[in-house]
C-alpha cells in the first residue's frame, strides 16, 4: 500500500477521501485542515448533497483525530503544511485539495521539506514544473521525472472529453464555452464582503442570483491540447443550485457535419476506447438532479445537440462538479501509486487510442466507376406481384407465332392488336409484299 494523506478537507477533499478510501492501493493515514476534528468526522459521514457514507466515523477520544470503520485517521489543524510532520508519517502521496498552494515552488515544499515522493493537485497549476491531467484525454503524458501533477478543473473535466471527440472527428476553427455551474464555496450566502475573490458579484447572495463570472477552464484547455491556443474561451455563470452543472459548447468545426454525425461520434466515443467511463451519452429528456452523485466527467445531453449553418455544432454537456471530479483525483491518485511509488498496475486504465469513426465503404470499388442503372423496366416475370406491370391482361392469349421474345424488348406490356399487326408486317416482309408508308 501506498501512505497517503489529504491537505484540505472541504467539499473537494471530502469527497476525495471517500473514494479513494476504498481503494486498496491507497492507505490514508492523515487529515490537514483549519476546521476542528469534530466537524471533519461529522461531514465526511454526513452530506446534504450526496448523502451519508456507509461508513462508521468517530472521533478518537483524545481528539487527535477520527476513525473509519475502526481504522485511525490521525488530524491537525495546520495552515503551514510544512509543520504538520508528514515526513515522520512516512507520507508518500499527497493530496493537495486547499486549493490555496497553486504555484510550482510552494508545493515542491512538500518533497524537500515534508519528504513526499508525489503531488496531486485538485485545482490546475499554470506553471512549467506541473503536468495538468484530464484523465481519457492527456493522461499518456504521465512520467517517472514529472512528480507534481494536477486534476484540473471540474469544468475542464467536462469540457476536455468534448473538445477531444470534436477536434479529432470533425477539427475545431474555434470556440466558446458557457457553463452554468452551482454556487461554491467562494461565493456568500447573503449579500457580504467576499475575501475569497476579488470578483464583486460574488460578493452577492448565491443564494438569490444568477451571477456572471469568470470560468479558466476554456483557456485551460491549452493545458491539455496546446494547438487549440487562442482559439477558445468561456464564461461561467453561478445559478442558486447546490449540485450538478451544465456546460454549453460551441465550436466552428473545419468540415460540414449533420446533427446525427456528431452524435455518433460523441455515442461512439462513450462506449469505447479512453473515454469510456469518463464520457456519457443520453438520449432521455433528463434535468440537473438526475446527475447528483454521477460519476462521469461529462454526459453529453444529445436531444440539445445542433449544427447551424453545417458547421457550427452546438453542445451540451451535464456534469456533477464535485463528484465526478473527486473520482477522476481518486483514480488518478491510484494511477500515480501504482506507476510511480508502488511499481504495480494501477487499477484504472484509459488506454485504448480514440480515433474518428471509420467512413462508410464505397458502395463499388475505388478503382472502378460505378455499374451503370438498369433502363426501363425489368422482365415481366421480374417484377413482383403486386407491381402493375405484372398484371397481364392477355394471360389467356397465346403470343402470336414469331413474336417470342418482343415483350422482353419493350417497356411496357403490348396489346393484343399491337402484337397482331406487329406480325402481319412481318409476315408481308417474309413474303416480299410492298409495305405501305
Amino acid at each position: 500500500m501506498v501512505t497517503c494523506a489529504v491537505n484540505g478537507f472541504g467539499r473537494i477533499g471530502r469527497l476525495v477521501f471517500r473514494y479513494a478510501w476504498d481503494d486498496p492501493l491507497l492507505d490514508i493515514v492523515h487529515v490537514n485542515d483549519l476546521c476542528s476534528v469534530e466537524s471533519a468526522a461529522y461531514l465526511i459521514k454526513y452530506d446534504s448533497v450526496h448523502g451519508t457514507w456507509d461508513k462508521e466515523v468517530e472521533v478518537t477520544p483524545d481528539g487527535k483525530g477520527f476513525t473509519v470503520d475502526g481504522k485511525l485517521v490521525t488530524f491537525t489543524q495546520e495552515s503551514d503544511f510544512n509543520k504538520v510532520g508528514y515526513k515522520e508519517m512516512n507520507v508518500e502521496l499527497m493530496m493537495e485539495c486547499t486549493g490555496k498552494f497553486l504555484t510550482v515552488d510552494k508545493l515542491e515544499e512538500y518533497y524537500t521539506n515534508c519528504g513526499c515522493k508525489r503531488v496531486v493537485v485538485s485545482a490546475p497549476v499554470k506553471q512549467k514544473g506541473a503536468l495538468n491531467v484530464v484523465l481519457g484525454c492527456n493522461h499518456e503524458l504521465l512520467s517517472d521525472e514529472l512528480k507534481l501533477v494536477t486534476n484540473a478543473s471540474c469544468t475542464t473535466n467536462c469540457l476536455a472529453p468534448v473538445v477531444r471527440v470534436i477536434k479529432e472527428n470533425f477539427g475545431i476553427k474555434r470556440g466558446c464555452i458557457t457553463t452554468i455551474h452551482d454556487v461554491t464555496g467562494t461565493q456568500t450566502l447573503v449579500d457580504m464582503p467576499n475575501h475569497k475573490k476579488s470578483d464583486l458579484r460574488r460578493a452577492r447572495s448565491g443564494m438569490l442570483n444568477l451571477c456572471p463570472t469568470s470560468t479558466g477552464s476554456a483557456t485551460a484547455i491549452i493545458e491539455i491540447y496546446p494547438e487549440l491556443k487562442g482559439k477558445l474561451n468561456g464564461l461561467a455563470v453561478r445559478v442558486p443550485l447546490l449540485n450538478a452543472s451544465l456546460t454549453d459548447c460551441v465550436f466552428e468545426v473545419n468540415k460540414e457535419v449533420t446533427r446525427e454525425e456528431v452524435n455518433e461520434a460523441l455515442k461512439k466515443a462513450s462506449e469505447e476506447g479512453p473515454l469510456k467511463g469518463i464520457l456519457g451519452f443520453e438520449t432521455k429528456p433528463l434535468v440537473s438532479t438526475d446527475y447528483t452523485n454521477d460519476t462521469r466527467s461529462s454526459v453529453i445531453d444529445a436531444l440539445s445537440t445542433q449544427v447551424i449553418d453545417k458547421q457550427m455544432v452546438k453542445i451540451y454537456a451535464w456534469y456533477d462538479n464535485e463528484c465526478g471530479y473527486s473520482k477522476r483525483m481518486a483514480e488518478l491518485c491510484n494511477i500515480v501509486a501504482a506507476k510511480y511509488i508502488a511499481n504495480v498496475e494501477p487499477s484504472f486504465k484509459y488506454e485504448l487510442p480514440l480515433l474518428p469513426a471509420p467512413a462508410s465503404p464505397p458502395k463499388y470499388p475505388s478503382n472502378r466507376a460505378p455499374a451503370r442503372p438498369q433502363r426501363g423496366p425489368k422482365r415481366r416475370d421480374e417484377y413482383p406481384p403486386e407491381a402493375p406491370h405484372a398484371r397481364d391482361h392477355r394471360e389467356s392469349e397465346q403470343v402470336p407465332h414469331g413474336l417470342e421474345g418482343l415483350q422482353d424488348r419493350v417497356a411496357v406490356p403490348l396489346h393484343p392488336v399491337v402484337l397482331e399487326r406487329e406480325r402481319a408486317r412481318r409476315e408481308r416482309r417474309r413474303l416480299g409484299v410492298h409495305l405501305a408508308p
